[in-house]
């Protein structure tokens, strides 16, 4: 199905133009042209945005909720063709991106149902205890508040999950906050019909048009704009360690600092414990592998990094992971710079010292085929470059002399999104040293799992220490996330009347 965009920012219930364009970069089929954002759209779409919040922001649950689940009957009703150029624009299988519109829609209805329980407001009363010796106490109540207008990052790697219906904009207005999105120039036809989708359900569900815009990119001004808004309260983001911290950095530097919440990378280790290797060391491999190249390797939780004890179970690991390997068939990648991004990194890889190539292929243009390389943990822990993340289906192995260095790599690790321990009952001692290592490190520990998916439900943690996100307090995905766009607020001897609707039953 051919989809011909109108290449339009949305500000305010609005399709504006803009005279500057840019050409899309389809994986297939024809460039099309979409308006270049500009400093101007941001301010507009901030002050809708702002004049929005005085009426979303204190509207009830029950009318949030209603826009949520209208938004995802919208997505829905769009099915086919976000499918068609969703794939055309990313190169994802009509699969991948079936079964991600589901999570998206599934997203919306989860913090539909979530905000309607009520849980998420923390309520808290003290009441008044007016007899109280040396001194009364006031009756004083607590209640989570949204923060404002939120300024949201379309992903690379998600056209749609983590995109301009995703996660964090979900969340943000679950909370009751504005949003202003900055669509990702990869797929921008994808973000203009979900665009669109938002657009119905505002208009179906007579809300302030100033509650949600979208303005394309295709210039670094627009994200740099839009962080320095003055009414822009807090940001999401999810994609590269550069470009996040450079963002994070103008948000701090403002008048007025905000908090940014930010996800940018993360190589998501593997521990292969003795007794596991020994027992199930094929297995593994073979699962390790399914894991690297799912995707072409372009998920934040992909497992990049194998940590086991040198002898001769690891090199059965390295042989059946070769072998594995070896059958994975050439992949599309998101864009033509991630796939340059790619190629870059395993140069970087391969020019360590002690690094060993043990698969070498060949990729060109956008189409990526795995890289395995091995290195002893005595070279791993002497340059930290071998620890950086590279986005797509490379593996390094890392040797250890024993379980002591196996522990001395886990201390040595920055912050990251998921460490996983693969073991057998006989590792649970070695595990036991671990864990406490691994707990500081990662947002989410796993056994006998790879990390690769993340679950949208009330237990889950998308996020961790620096570099793995900016706010190791924060998760991205999950219903702990709406957190993020909400701020405590203690109210005292205030009569019921000017109370927050939420305090008043």
């Amino acid at each position: 199905m051919n989809y011909e965009a109108h290449g339009k920012h949305l500000i305010a219930g609005k399709w504006v133009e803009s005279e500057e364009k840019f050409s899309s970069s389809p994986a297939s089929g024809n460039p099309q042209e979409f308006s270049t954002g500009n400093a101007q759209l941001v301010d507009d779409a901030c002050k809708a945005a702002e004049a929005a919040f005085w009426e979303f922001g204190y509207s009830s649950r029950k009318e949030r909720a209603k826009f949520l689940n209208t938004i995802a009957d919208e997505i829905e009703a769009r099915g086919e063709i976000i499918t068609a150029i969703g794939t055309s624009e990313s190169g994802l299988p009509a699969g991948r991106l079936e079964g991600e519109r589901g999570r998206t829609t599934g997203q919306l209805r989860f913090f539909a149902d979530h905000i309607l329980k009520g849980d998420y407001l923390d309520k808290r009363i003290d009441e008044a205890l007016p007899d109280r010796a040396p001194m009364p106490r006031p009756e004083i109540k607590l209640g989570q508040r949204p923060v404002g207008p939120v300024a949201v990052f379309g992903a690379s790697n998600f056209p749609l999950a983590f995109s301009v219906a995703g996660g964090d904009t979900a969340a943000a207005l679950a909370a009751g906050c504005p949003v202003v999105v900055k669509a990702h120039s990869a797929h921008p036809g994808t973000s203009e019909i979900v665009a669109e989708a938002i657009h119905v359900a505002i208009e179906k569900c007579g809300i302030h048009a100033g509650v949600f815009s979208m303005v394309h990119g295709g210039s670094r001004e627009v994200g740099t704009s839009l962080v320095q808004h003055p009414l822009i309260n807090a940001v999401g983001f999810t994609g590269s360690l550069g470009g996040g911290r450079a963002l994070f950095d103008l948000c701090a530097q403002r008048p007025t600092p905000i908090p940014f919440f930010g996800e940018l990378g993360s190589v998501n280790p593997v521990f292969l414990l003795p007794q596991a290797l020994s027992a199930r060391g094929v297995e593994i491999a073979n699962g390790w592998a399914g894991s690297l190249t799912m995707g072409a390797g372009q998920f934040c939780t992909n497992p990049g990094i194998i940590v086991a004890v040198e002898g001769k179970d690891a090199d059965i690991f390295v042989e059946t992971a070769v072998s594995a390997l070896n059958e994975s068939a050439s992949q599309v990648m998101l864009t033509d710079g991630i796939a340059q991004a790619y190629r870059d990194g395993r140069t970087t890889i391969a020019s360590g010292k002690g690094v060993q190539e043990v698969l070498t292929t060949s990729c060109d243009l956008r189409n990526a085929t795995p890289y395995l390389f091995t290195v002893s943990a005595d070279d791993w822990l002497a340059n930290e470059e071998l620890g950086e993340e590279v986005f797509g289906p490379l593996g390094v192995i890392i040797r250890a002399k024993d379980e002591a260095q196996m522990l001395e790599i886990a201390n040595a690790l920055k912050g990251q999104l998921t460490c996983t321990l693969q073991m057998d009952a006989g590792d649970i001692a070695l595990g036991q040293k671990l864990m406490p290592v691994l707990e500081r490190k990662a947002g989410r520990v796993l056994a006998n799992g790879f990390p690769t998916g993340v679950e949208v439900c009330d237990t889950m943690v998308h996020g961790g220490p620096y570099p793995a996100s900016t706010n190791f307090g924060a998760t991205s995905v999950g219903s702990m996330s709406i957190r993020r766009f909400l701020r405590p607020v203690s109210y005292q001897n205030l009569p019921k009347e000017l109370l927050p609707e939420d305090f008043q039953a």
